[in-house]
């Protein structure tokens, strides 16, 4: 449903939202090395996310990337309107362009409802409650693993 750049951009913010503080940025290249990102890519994704507001970005040895609100303020939708846009929760599920309520495609009312529900998940989470799950041990996912150096 979303592309790689979406799902990179969310890891990055979830790792930024795990890892940086007022005092403290992430830099590019650990943020790609936890994360498996290609550093190149990663650095145009987040370019993005500072331009629309999302992220801070800080330049010189201290520098790197923080989240430009608190994370109980940013929502996991705002990454993926600023990367992908909103139309994909208005297509067609097979692609067809002139599928909607009235002429529907074979598929229309159950991929709607998945859709609408994926839109609800995102619209409704945000990166500290999120957060707060990997810190608690409840996600399988280990984004707070010991950063080696540089």
């Amino acid at each position: 449903m979303f592309s790689a750049s979406c799902h990179y951009g969310l890891q990055a913010m979830f790792y930024i939202a795990l890892h940086s503080t007022d005092e403290k940025n992430v830099g590019l290249s650990e943020i790609a090395r936890e994360q498996n990102i290609p550093k190149h890519f990663l650095s145009k994704i987040l370019q993005m996310l500072v331009k629309h507001k999302l992220l801070i970005s800080m330049k010189g040895p201290t520098g790197g990337f923080r989240l430009n609100r608190a994370p109980e303020e940013i929502k996991l939708i705002e990454v993926v309107e600023v990367i992908d846009g909103l139309d994909i929760f208005s297509q067609c599920g097979i692609g067809f362009k002139e599928c909607d309520d009235e002429d529907p495609c074979p598929i229309h009312l159950d991929y709607k409802k998945i859709r609408d529900r994926v839109y609800e998940l995102f619209n409704t989470q945000t990166f500290d409650g999120l957060t707060e799950e990997i810190l608690n041990g409840g996600s399988m996912v280990n984004l707070v693993k010991p950063v080696s150096s540089e």
